[in-house]
């Protein structure tokens, strides 16, 4: 149990990290941790006045094996687009409102932030 809390203190200090970055560069974040019964978006962002951010935060403490926006696969992506078409029609946001689907990398190293990370997946 200890483990699994400090796995999750760990998770929100880096969710808090990437939050603080997109802020830094303009965007505003809308939600954090959104969820319902498909899975969850770490965090929720607006960049300018039109384009919708769907953010994962993964980190791990080196890239020796690999970038932590590896373990964004492909199952993963398509959770992450389900969670989104359902907060675009919680908000009735419909099709001309732009969207996009990043992912943000933390090592010991620093931040990288990859736009466009993935594609949108559909159903």
């Amino acid at each position: 149990m200890a483990e699994t809390d400090n796995t999750r203190e760990k998770g929100a200090r880096e969710e808090e990290l990437a939050a603080g970055f997109l802020e830094k560069n303009g965007a505003r974040i809308l939600e954090r941790n959104f969820r319902n019964r498909r899975g969850e978006i770490d965090i929720i962002a607006l960049e300018g006045d039109d384009t919708l951010l769907f953010i994962e935060v993964k980190y791990r403490k080196s890239d020796m094996r690999g970038l932590p926006a590896e373990a964004v696969n492909y199952k993963k992506q398509k959770t992450i687009c389900r969670v989104a078409d359902f907060y675009r029609a919680k908000n009735d946001l419909d099709e001309s409102f732009k969207y996009r689907f990043d992912v943000i990398s933390i090592t010991d190293k620093g931040i990288t932030h990859f736009k466009n990370a993935f594609s949108y997946i559909p159903r």
